[in-house]
């Protein structure tokens, strides 16, 4: 029951960290900066929201999009 808790609590914290770029992303005006995108995605990580290789291939979508 606590392992369930505990990943629904990791979901929704991915979800709440992530939805800001995406979000800025998907409105059309207003874009999130590089390094806030980048900021989001380490939070995700340390949140455990993300793995060391997801991180890795999003980082690099970011910073190729430069």
């Amino acid at each position: 029951m606590k392992r369930i808790l505990g990943l629904t609590a990791v979901s929704l914290s991915a979800m709440f960290l992530l939805s800001g770029c995406i979000a800025l992303s998907l409105d059309g005006g207003t874009k999130a900066s590089v390094g806030q995108q980048l900021i989001d995605l380490k939070k995700a990580l340390d949140a455990d929201a993300i793995k060391h290789a997801e991180f890795n291939v999003a980082k690099q979508k970011i910073l190729d999009q430069k």
